[in-house]
């Protein structure tokens, strides 16, 4: 039963394998076996490769099943059409596409292999990518709010400078009226005089002035460090918002790039495997000798064609024999004066017919 449903797998005649030997029998259950177990292969491949692109299980059994048996369908076909021949030769013609079409169908099945294979190799590189990406994403969206951080820090220093020279000017005047009542400045009297008196107001002005200045410029500081920690909180959000969109970098495409960038000897040997498995029914037929099966094939076949040929040439006798039949009749039909004078009594029948009823349409639209 086993042998028989690969034999079906493998596209043979099933009733030209019947009078074949056991061994020709196992070579094309050998052949199917290798069709349906890529086609297994195909279907695993395409679910893994569909459900991280889905996320969804059933989905991507679903389209992974169908895309199983396109690969069986399309496999089976590449290994039932080609046929053997007695060169070489045009059988490596014949089969020239069809190895081509298996080299693309190798590709396709060990690329979603490979990258469950190499998964937590490809996580890491993933891993590496995404963040970097974070690192980019927050230096893009930074450069959308430093400017105005910028603009605001200068700010808040112009208001801090402001403070720090209006107390330079205040410090400045403390030390003028404390020299000139110590006498080491000014008049160089000792005691608190009228210039003292003078020095002394003009410093309790200029601090009543930085008092008044500190007290401006921290709510004007406070101001502008709110809407510091406002800029901050903006591009906090943003960075969040955006951070979901770089943790699910991880589709088909950014996987296959991941795949890439490891090493690829072991890739490519994966891909020599699949291409070895892929195009073993193929070679397998090219290389083996022509065999019983083969040679009844290709009898039944050249008895159907010899049968189609032979048919295609009596029909074109019978058609060559009724024409020059007909040439012969009609030809001695039209040499007859009885049938002339038939033909002529009739067209003169016709034609005086024909003149009446002319006439009465005549009259009528008179």
């Amino acid at each position: 039963m086993i042998q028989n449903f690969f034999i079906a797998c493998s596209g043979a005649d099933t009733d030209i394998l019947k009078t074949c030997s056991k061994g020709e029998r196992n070579k094309y259950a050998g052949i199917g076996a290798t069709v349906f177990f890529t086609a297994v292969m195909a279907f695993i491949a395409a679910s893994y490769a569909l459900f991280t692109v889905f996320d969804n299980v059933y989905t991507a059994v679903f389209f992974g099943l169908i895309w199983g048996l396109l690969i069986f369908n399309l496999d089976r076909f590449i290994v039932s059409t080609i046929k053997k021949r007695n060169s070489f030769k045009n059988e490596l013609i014949q089969a020239a596409p069809r190895i081509v079409l298996a080299i693309i169908i190798a590709v396709v099945i060990s690329k979603p292999l490979e990258m469950k294979i190499f998964e937590k190799e490809i996580n890491q590189v993933l891993l590496e990518q995404k963040n970097a990406l974070t690192l980019a994403n927050k230096q893009q969206i930074a450069t959308q709010y430093t400017p105005t951080l910028e603009g605001i820090n200068q700010d808040i220093a112009a208001l801090k400078k402001e403070i720090t020279v209006k107390e330079a000017e205040t410090n400045a005047l403390y030390d003028t009226y404390i020299a000139e009542a110590e006498g080491r400045k000014g008049t160089l009297l000792l005691g608190k005089g009228p210039v003292y008196k003078e020095k002394r107001e003009k410093h309790d002005a200029a601090l009543a002035e930085l008092q008044q200045l500190k007290q401006s410029n921290a709510l004007k500081i406070a101001t502008l460090e709110g809407q510091i920690t406002s800029l901050n909180s903006e591009y906090s959000t943003a960075v969040n918002d955006s951070q979901p969109i770089i943790d699910g970098f991880d589709g088909l495409m950014a996987r296959i790039n991941a795949l890439g960038e490891l090493p690829w000897f072991p890739s490519f040997f994966i891909f020599l495997l699949f291409l070895a498995i892929e195009t073993a029914p193929i070679v397998a037929k090219l290389l083996a000798p022509k065999g019983p099966y083969d040679l009844k094939l290709e009898d039944e076949e050249s008895a159907v064609e010899t049968w189609v040929t032979q048919k295609v040439l009596q029909r074109e006798q019978i058609l060559a024999t009724d024409t020059s039949l007909n040439e012969k009749i009609y030809g001695e039909i039209a040499e007859e004066e009885a049938v002339y004078a038939y033909k002529k009594l009739k067209a003169e029948e016709l034609l005086k017919l024909q003149a009446d009823t002319f006439h009465d349409l005549q009259i009528k639209s008179l």
